[in-house]
């Protein structure tokens, strides 16, 4: 008896390992470098809603949306609707995939990103703070603080393009659900890509 209820409490324990920051937490603070040079803090966005996306330009499931337009296009809706999409780089600057400021940036424009800012957090404080595991790794932020999504940025768990047109968008719903006053109805989900290079 004592065995079969301690399993349920095992796994219960995995689910909240796999979300360090769960919808209706508190977002953690952090302060990270802007690819000009400028100092960010999450702060300074409050009052507004916030995306926060983790990327890494080499993963080849941050290649397929970004290949594919659909992250710009997410980016594009948020811009659209007055919300601040921020785009961070946690990759440390000892893994081969790290990359500089200017290369970041060079590599947004090249295609054609539309993130309303843009940050390295070399040291990981940011993306460890709230749990960030791969890229893409998404999350919702209320203007009061709080995360009302965690997790992929759509349905599809592949890095094939051709697998985006049938998907269903998690953080664009999220973002049209709250725009109309709604609760988010799926608000955490399992991301998925590369792991993120800490």
């Amino acid at each position: 008896m004592k065995r079969r209820a301690f399993l349920p409490l095992l796994g219960l324990g995995f689910a909240l390992a796999a979300y360090a920051v769960a919808p209706g937490d508190t977002a953690p603070g952090f302060t990270v470098a802007e690819l000009g040079g400028k100092t960010l803090t999450l702060d300074s966005l409050k009052g507004r809603w916030v995306v926060l996306e983790w990327t890494n330009p080499e993963c080849p499931f941050v290649q397929k949306h970004y290949g594919s337009g659909n992250m710009q296009a997410t980016q594009k809706f948020a811009a659209d609707n007055r919300i601040v999409w921020l785009q961070l780089n946690s990759t440390s600057p000892r893994h081969k995939d790290h990359h500089s400021p200017a290369r970041m940036r060079d590599w947004n424009v090249a295609m054609k990103a539309v993130p309303a800012s843009a940050a390295l957090d070399e040291s990981g404080t940011a993306g460890q703070a709230y749990g960030a595991k791969t890229t893409p790794h998404l999350y919702l932020i209320d203007p009061g603080g709080k995360v009302v999504y965690n997790g992929a940025i759509d349905d599809r768990r592949s890095a094939d393009p051709a697998d985006v047109p049938g998907a269903r968008n998690h953080i664009r719903m999220a973002m049209t659900e709250v725009l109309a006053g709604k609760p988010v109805s799926v608000a955490a989900t399992t991301p998925y890509g590369c792991s993120i290079k800490y």
